[in-house]
């Protein structure tokens, strides 16, 4: 959520960054933003000089009942109740207002960070970075439904029988391929200094509100109803949430977690070709960095989060992108992200496998993520996260790239988590 503040000293700005997002109607919504809360002002600023009058007043009570004045103290009571029961309603006015504000504020996307390409669609992000070379399959070489069909690693149609379309379900060792992975990642992400966490897989309304899924998301996610509660989307919802309403001090940061979890996503109109096999699912594994750092240092962060998902591609020997999302195409609570694709050799193209955002002071405003230097006055956090990694398109690219003749191999740096070396 925009800080009312920064709207207000830098006005130009996010209509500017609105506009990059290809929001038509920016300059109407900042307009609103900042009529609705001089209407707040307006109506405190009145409250508090009522109560205040009325306070006085009502200090002149016990004077005049002293004094004999008996009626002037009775005028004096009725005026004070008077002016107490304006200052309730006008407090009634100022929660309405500030609601209307609250309301708007939660539908407004974060403001792109200045270095955020123009763009409407994703045939418009920038490719910042490229590595590895584009595999030269055998003749007969198949995509990885097939093989995934051949060597009995995932069964679709039992996913169905149990579920529904988007459920596979992992046998042999495709189960335990996609173990090796998270473990992993895992392994990586601690090597690296961050602490792993096990959330919940379900979160409340506040968290949903707390890092941008909601209302945002709201048809994308899996709703249980009855308890009002919704199925995770990613690890980063239930991690950064962590530190909901926490004041933290400065000297803890960057506070840094990562976590495996199922993510479930309804992907409502998905179909066709390009979501064939494990390129879109409805459950998948993914393992998530969160940090949580101090504004003056988010974006070296950043610049590190992104170099260690590199790392991870490195290793697994997969031919890699980096993409700087256009302001057309970004999360709606991000300030800047990148998305890493891997090639798919024998689908022959490009699946996104992690995104790495920076989301500034959006999501810990709407949070109350803050921390304190010494007495200082507390102040808002950013947070970041980035998916490191997703194990479906990283699966799909594995199988696909290492196919030979005889059998998949698997990459070195997984074989002490699969304990074999070869799938056939």
């Amino acid at each position: 959520m925009l800080v009312v503040k920064d709207i207000l000293d830098n006005k130009e700005k996010a209509i500017a960054g609105l506009k990059k997002r290809n929001i038509a109607t920016a300059e109407e919504l900042i307009n609103s933003v900042i009529a609705l809360d001089t209407q707040r002002k307006s109506a405190i600023s009145e409250m508090e000089n009522v109560l205040a009058e009325s306070n006085q007043i009502a200090k002149s009570v016990g004077q005049l009942m002293k004094e004999g004045k008996k009626d002037e103290a009775e005028q004096v009571k009725t005026k004070a109740a008077e002016l107490r029961s304006k200052s309730n309603t006008l407090k009634e006015d100022t929660a309405v207002i500030e609601e209307k504000l609250q309301a708007l504020l939660y539908t407004i996307p974060n403001v792109p960070n200045e270095i955020v390409p123009d763009g409407k669609t994703p045939e418009e992000n920038v490719n910042i970075f490229e590595h590895g070379s584009i595999p030269t399959l055998h003749e007969g070489a198949v995509p990885h439904w097939d093989l995934l069909k051949k060597y009995k690693l995932a069964d679709f149609e039992v996913g169905v029988k149990i579920t529904g379309a988007g459920f596979p379900v992992f046998k042999r060792k495709g189960a335990m391929l996609n173990r090796a992975l998270i473990n992993f990642f895992l392994s990586e992400a601690i090597k690296a200094g961050y602490e792993e966490v096990i959330p919940p897989l379900l979160i409340n309304e506040a968290s949903g509100y707390g890092t941008g899924q909601l209302p945002d998301k709201e048809g994308q996610m899996y709703h249980c109803t009855v308890d009002n509660l919704f199925l995770i989307p990613t690890a980063e919802v239930p991690i950064t949430n962590l530190y909901r309403d926490e004041i933290i001090s400065a000297d803890q940061l960057p506070i840094k977690n990562v976590g495996y979890t199922p993510c479930f996503r309804r992907e409502a109109g998905s179909y066709g070709k390009d979501v064939r096999g494990l390129n879109r699912l409805h459950q998948f594994d993914k393992v998530e960095i969160v940090q949580i750092q101090h504004p003056d240092k988010s974006y070296e962060t950043l610049d590190n989060m992104v170099e260690h998902v590199k790392g991870l591609l490195n290793k697994l020997g997969l031919p890699y992108r980096i993409l700087r999302l256009c302001g057309g195409d970004m999360g709606f609570t991000s300030a800047l992200t990148y998305d890493f694709e891997v090639y798919s050799a024998a689908q022959q193209k490009w699946l996104e496998v992690s995104s790495v955002s920076n989301f500034e002071t959006f999501q810990a405003n709407r949070s109350k993520i803050r921390f304190r230097s010494g007495q200082d006055k507390p102040q808002l956090a950013h947070t970041l996260n980035g998916s490191a990694l997703a194990l479906p398109r990283i699966l799909a690219a594995l199988l696909e790239n290492n196919q030979t003749t005889d059998g998949v191999n698997i990459p070195e740096v997984l074989q002490a988590f699969t304990g074999f070396n070869k799938i056939s």
